[in-house]
């Protein structure tokens, strides 16, 4: 998890960070990645996002609200790409670079996009139902908001690579991101389908929220697989209660961010594309993810 440094020049720049939302471990982890990118190059940031990952016009609002302050930079995690597609060309037409993290977006002016290949990552995902379900059998899809790019490529890989396997995906919901409503969900799956040996969420609040149910219900054996290597998710599964998560670097997504942000205005070329690694933490190797995050952020779990 270790994040390079180069050094920037004594400018007083600003850059605006606008996420998807600041109510979960996620983002939280982003905001901090960036706020220390901003510690360590001396540039002044402000990190915002919308109250939930549903609230797309609150973010289009957001980041309208960004383009009259004097900034620098813009690096945006978009809910849904194409209606940003105006905004960002506001910012271009202004002079203000956009950057991209954890979603990307079709649009050729963008500067880069730093983020997590969601299809490849929902494939690793399907990919560990198989080697821990060599039976077969039934699964569930839990996913966040339809229509959002990063939860669609994060289910598509997870399902088209469980296609021709004795794993059946009997049923997709979204839960919004909300470990609530990923409880209510997993509830009501619960109660429509005998039988379920796995569910997998595309965020780590949905799977904690599933857990939950799966408890309640007092169910045995499932495998609970969530998304993002959040810090409550790497504790659940310490504890014996997620199975895995497919973990992204989320502190690296936001020091990314800002750091190319910098680099950028530096003068400095930077590649279109940065891709930030994942990897699936389960019981195996959970407690050196915690070790590595608790390394990072200076704290304990």
């Amino acid at each position: 998890m270790g994040i390079a440094a180069s050094a920037a020049l004594a400018q007083d720049y600003r850059i605006s960070v606008v996420l998807k939302a600041l109510n979960s471990d996620y983002w939280k982890t982003v905001e901090a990645g960036a706020k220390a990118a901003a510690a360590k190059y001396g540039v002044d940031v402000s990190v915002v996002g919308p109250s939930a990952e549903t609230m797309v016009m609150e973010q289009v609002d957001m980041l309208q609200d960004q383009l009259t302050l004097d900034i620098d930079a813009l690096v945006v995690a978009p809910l849904r790409p194409t209606a940003l597609l105006n905004v960002f060309e506001q910012a271009h037409s202004a002079g203000i670079p956009v950057l991209l993290i954890d979603t990307d977006a079709d649009w050729e002016k963008k500067e880069t996009f730093i983020g997590t290949g969601n299809y490849e990552a929902g494939q690793m995902a399907a990919q560990y139902f198989k080697e821990k379900l060599p039976q077969g059998g039934d699964v569930v899809v839990i996913r966040g908001a339809m229509g959002d790019l990063t939860h669609d490529q994060r289910v598509d890989g997870f399902v088209d690579e469980l296609k021709g396997s004795n794993i059946k995906v009997i049923a997709i919901q979204a839960a919004d991101s909300e470990r609530g409503k990923g409880m209510d969900v997993m509830q009501n799956l619960l109660m429509a389908h005998e039988g379920i040996v796995g569910v997998y969420c595309s965020n780590d609040e949905m799977a904690l929220g599933a857990l939950r149910a799966v408890e309640m219900a007092n169910k045995k054996g499932i495998l609970i697989m969530g998304f993002d290597g959040s810090p409550d998710a790497l504790k659940s599964i310490r504890d014996g209660g997620l199975t895995g998560s497919v973990k992204q670097d989320a502190y690296g997504i936001g020091y990314y961010g800002v750091e190319y942000a910098v680099k950028l205005l530096n003068g400095e070329t930077i590649d279109k594309r940065i891709p930030v690694p994942t990897a699936i933490v389960d019981s195996d190797n959970v407690e050196e993810e915690i070790a590595a995050f608790e390394a990072i952020v200076g704290r304990k779990l």
